[in-house]
């Protein structure tokens, strides 16, 4: 298995997601008087991107997967929306083990993964 990403790339992840969930929650309402609306945002972005997908648009962005601990595959919808909500509590993903999993990814049966290089040479 790839080393584990650095808790640098992994927060740059989590910027990126953060920003596009405070623009979008900004179409429908003040993120700054309902505080409540990003948080959601976030746990639904969560619940579809890294449920479905694997990645959500800041994993993406700095080359990172979220997969299950088990087998490397996705997670499915509700263990996304669990890690998401996890998320959201900001304690959970400050308690790591060796492997760098937070409780919120321990709880959900996922771990963060690189996503390997591709190189046009061989």
């Amino acid at each position: 298995m790839d080393p584990t990403p650095s808790l640098a790339r992994r927060f740059g992840a989590l910027t990126i997601d953060w920003v596009l969930c405070l623009l979008a929650t900004n179409l429908f309402t003040d993120p700054l008087r309902d505080n409540w609306a990003p948080v959601v945002t976030l746990i639904a972005v969560y619940g579809f991107f890294a449920g479905l997908f694997a990645q959500t648009p800041g994993m993406w962005v700095c080359r990172l997967r979220c997969v299950s601990y088990a087998d490397g595959g996705r997670i499915g919808i509700l263990r996304g929306l669990l890690r998401g909500a996890l998320l959201g509590l900001v304690v959970p993903a400050l308690i790591m083990d060796g492997d760098r999993r937070g409780l919120h990814d321990r709880a959900a049966g996922s771990i963060i993964v690189a996503v390997p290089g591709t190189s046009g040479t061989r």
